[in-house]
């Protein structure tokens, strides 16, 4: 049986504030979710995911208490939307042999650039909802 796992996407203008993004993981921790951010500069990017849509409408909730500069929840959260059912199998064998990091299935990972941040929404399988998110798609 496959697991039922929920997403959703921020936006804000930059996340540069430490005491936020601990504020982040210890939200992370608490409500059991992966999140990943693109720390520094902008955009400031969040990306969620849980097995339970409460876990994730809670970590949303957090972030949006935490009042950052141009919030906008640019996808809200759902039921993952992956590019291609068929090639999780792909993702897999490319991601042991590339240089992209395993990463944990909860608690908070940051990257530096836009790119990177990309990289990992493909290794993930929701690259074509992320950057349809982002405005990259129409």
């Amino acid at each position: 049986m496959v697991k039922m796992l929920y997403n959703a996407l921020i936006r804000t203008h930059h996340i540069t504030s430490r005491k936020k993004v601990s504020a982040l993981k210890r939200a992370a921790d608490t409500h059991n979710c992966f999140v990943l951010l693109r720390y520094g500069g902008c955009p400031g990017i969040m990306y969620v995911e849980s097995g339970d849509m409460k876990s994730v409408e809670s970590w949303v909730d957090v972030v949006r208490n935490l009042r950052y500069k141009d919030f906008q929840l640019v996808s809200r959260p759902g039921a993952v939307a992956r590019d291609d059912q068929a090639g999780d199998s792909k993702l897999d064998r490319r991601s042991q042999s590339s240089d992209i990091p395993t990463l944990p299935h909860v608690g908070l990972s940051e990257v530096e650039s836009v790119k990177e941040f990309g990289s990992i929404m493909e290794q993930r399988g929701v690259r074509q909802w992320w950057r349809k998110g982002m405005g990259y798609l129409s």
